[in-house]
């Protein structure tokens, strides 16, 4: 076993200042609607739906043959039974959830290739023969083997049948969501009744959406918001008859306000800036929502060598937890680790809220002592198939709960906000090599130092640009440095590295002050202790001075 050759080290990428968001978000709630203000939109939604529906099936048969006379014949079908601008919106959707739907045809692709060519390898081992940590071996049993045997005949010809759809341009498409259609066949498993998913699924597949117009009044000439939260809608042609004020529009009764980016909002709103909308209701709680969103020009990214003064907080990436230490610009940890915690069970809404209050706690923190984020540039769409990890089903489960796209987006969004500078590393050998290099030694009696604590320090020393390995052992022989220099911390170009270490008068003890032998010298005690009523007498410092 010794002589046999270690595999080498992947190729590790550089590290990189992440990109601001390019686009934001707001959200309001429509408070005080009339009844007729919802019947209203109920009509608008459904209408402008059913027409969302047909485009896009239109869409999804061209294929690949889309070509712009085609959008254009399509826009125009859409104009006679809406509006220009309504037109522009669905087929703008239209194209949008194709080329989604073709994304992640792409990666279903990509991992049904993984999983045949890992079930193609097992099998060619012979049953029960041990594999390492990096290649698998044979599969323990002749009926395990049997299974995986039939099991490489479906995900071939899954990944057959994948590969022509994509060949051919066809994508499979579910407007209002592949779960709640399943839902339908499951209502005692989805806790729903018929009428209850109905509302549910009829909702889900309403269109009320426009992209907004700079140039235009309000940014926006079908859904239009003024700068005091009046909000109109353009009725399409067949409903134009439910309109109560000119031109077509109903206006509604409740009056928008945005508590998050309002100033933004309105200075956009204000200048004629394109803003674009969507109204949606919420069934479960039977309100109506109003969203605003706009695009930003990407925030000015500082360069690396910038972000790197003065240190730096590395944030390892957990399942239940933010794992994060500051260091200092030469690579040394300061200070106590952090842990940010937060809780990924329940509806989506509970998980967000539990993500977004870790991150902004994080945030403040390194707002507070002006650094920048050092965080992993993870990516697990190829490490959750369940031939590759086998048997390893709490670690299929573990990776698959980590919302990792999702946190990294929020984080550089809120980062942006704060003037906070993030940069990405790559994720190769960070938990092994933290745990081997610095988890024994940052432990201490009072401080148990975890796997995920060492591996932010191993995160931030990779942004730094230092090795992940800290101090290297001196020589065996004696202890001078003859064989050269014996850190592998600061480089030759460190000024200082060589001095000794500055003198901090008093005791160096944690339990007495650092000036606790400068205030001696100056205030001494002259108190009497062999008499039980003689005064304290301080003497004056001021007289030992020169």
């Amino acid at each position: 076993m010794a002589d046999q050759k270690k595999k080498p080290l992947r190729q590790i990428d550089p590290p990189f200042v992440a990109l601001g968001a390019s686009g934001v978000a707001t959200r309001t709630s429509l408070k005080h609607l009339t009844s007729g203000d919802g019947k209203v939109l109920r009509a608008v939604g459904a209408h402008l739906g059913s027409l969302a529906s047909r485009d896009l099936k239109r869409r999804c048969a061209d294929g690949l043959e889309n070509s712009t006379d085609r959008w254009a014949e399509r826009k125009r079908a859409l104009t006679k039974e809406s509006s220009s601008r309504w037109a522009g919106s669905i087929t703008k959707a239209s194209h949008d959830q194709w080329a989604l739907s073709r994304r992640a045809q792409l990666a279903h692709i990509q991992g049904l290739e993984a999983g045949v060519k890992t079930i193609a390898h097992r099998l060619s081992q012979r049953v029960g023969e041990k594999g390492t940590k990096r290649v698998p071996g044979g599969y323990r049993s002749r009926q395990e083997w049997f299974a995986k045997a039939r099991r490489l005949h479906v995900l071939e010809d899954r990944l057959a049948a994948e590969r022509a759809d994509r060949e051919q341009g066809r994508v499979r498409v579910v407007r209002g969501g592949k779960k709640l259609a399943r839902n339908r066949h499951n209502m005692e498993s989805a806790q729903l009744t018929r009428e209850q998913w109905r509302d549910r699924w009829e909702a889900e597949r309403w269109f009320l959406a426009a992209d907004g117009e700079s140039g235009k009044r309000f940014g926006n000439e079908t859904i239009r918001v003024t700068a005091d939260g009046e909000v109109s809608v353009k009725l399409p042609a067949p409903l134009a008859h439910l309109a109560n004020t000119r031109h077509g529009r109903y206006v509604l009764a409740a009056k928008a306000t945005f508590r998050h980016r309002g100033d933004e909002w309105a200075d956009r709103v204000s200048a004629n800036r394109a803003v674009a909308y969507r109204i949606h209701l919420d069934v479960q709680r039977n309100r109506w929502y109003l969203t605003a969103s706009w695009t930003i020009p990407p925030a000015k990214t500082v360069p690396i060598a910038q972000a790197r003064t003065g240190g730096l907080i590395g944030v390892d990436t957990n399942a239940d937890h933010l794992a994060a230490w500051r260091l200092d610009e030469h690579g040394n940890p300061c200070g106590e680790p952090r842990r940010f915690f937060y809780d990924l069970h329940g509806p989506a809404g509970y998980r967000d809220g539990q993500l977004r209050h870790a991150l902004t706690r994080l945030l403040h923190w390194a707002h507070r002592r002006g650094l920048s984020l050092a965080i992993e540039d993870l990516d697990f769409t190829a490490e959750k198939t369940r031939e590759k990890h086998g048997r390893r089903k709490r670690f299929r489960q573990l990776i698959s709960g980590m919302p990792v796209a999702k946190l990294r987006a929020r984080l550089v969004s809120m980062a942006a906000e704060l003037g906070i500078t993030v940069i990405a590393v790559d994720p190769a050998y960070t938990s092994k090599w933290g745990a081997e290099h610095w988890q024994k030694p940052l432990t201490s009696k009072n401080r148990k130092t975890t796997r995920h604590d060492a591996a932010s320090v191993t995160i931030g020393r990779r942004a730094l640009g230092h090795r992940l390995r800290r101090r290297t052992a001196p020589p065996h022989d004696d202890q001078s440095d003859r064989r050269g220099h014996r850190t592998a911390q600061a480089g030759d170009v460190i000024r200082g590295r060589e001095e000794t270490r500055p003198r901090i008068p008093g005791p160096r003890t944690r339990s007495v002050s650092p000036d606790a032998e400068r205030t001696r010298a100056t205030s001494a005690s002259t108190t009497v202790r062999d008499a039980p009523d003689a005064q304290v007498r301080v003497q004056d410092p001021l007289l030992l001075t020169d």
